[in-house]
């Protein structure tokens, strides 16, 4: 049976009391990948992925899961400014569709609106060269969008 897709707070409640998260920055080109403590208080990034392959994409996140004793993903879904959903939301639920295939962990879904742009400037004023920036920017979009979950649920009491 394929992984749940849920919104956070709905796919909070599937995944065990204590265990990292994985969270994913989709971009077309690259895949952030971020973690957390098994506690879920603090986000870290772990690789940004160049895109190969879905096969090869959901491999080595499966890996990575595996190695990090992961009880569940927190997956970035682009919403548009005005709530609506367009073709990047579109995609990322269609990759959420396939690797839910593949896993039976969970995956909530969090509102990512504007993380990229709040990761730039924040790279911007630390005097991130441009080229840095491009290299870190999804790795630092994903620690954002799972951060901003892990904290979504530690005010909502979801969490130890």
């Amino acid at each position: 049976m394929p992984a749940l897709i849920l919104p956070l707070i709905e796919a909070a409640a599937h995944w065990t009391p204590r265990g990292a998260l994985i969270g994913l920055d989709l971009g077309t080109k690259t895949i952030g990948v971020a973690v957390s403590d098994p506690d879920r208080r603090l986000a870290t990034g772990v690789t940004t992925i160049q895109r190969k392959t879905f096969t090869k994409d959901a491999a080595e996140l499966l890996r990575i899961s595996g190695e990090r004793a992961c009880a569940g993903f927190v997956l970035g879904l682009p919403i548009n400014m005005d709530g609506s959903e367009g073709p990047r939301a579109q995609s990322t639920r269609a990759f959420a569709r396939n690797f839910a295939k593949l896993t039976d962990l969970a995956i909530g879904l969090w509102d990512e609106r504007l993380s990229t742009a709040a990761v730039e400037r924040e790279l911007i004023a630390n005097d991130v060269s441009r080229a840095r920036r491009a290299e870190v920017i999804d790795e630092h979009a994903a620690i954002f969008i799972l951060q901003g979950a892990l904290d979504r649920l530690a005010a909502l009491g979801r969490q130890p």
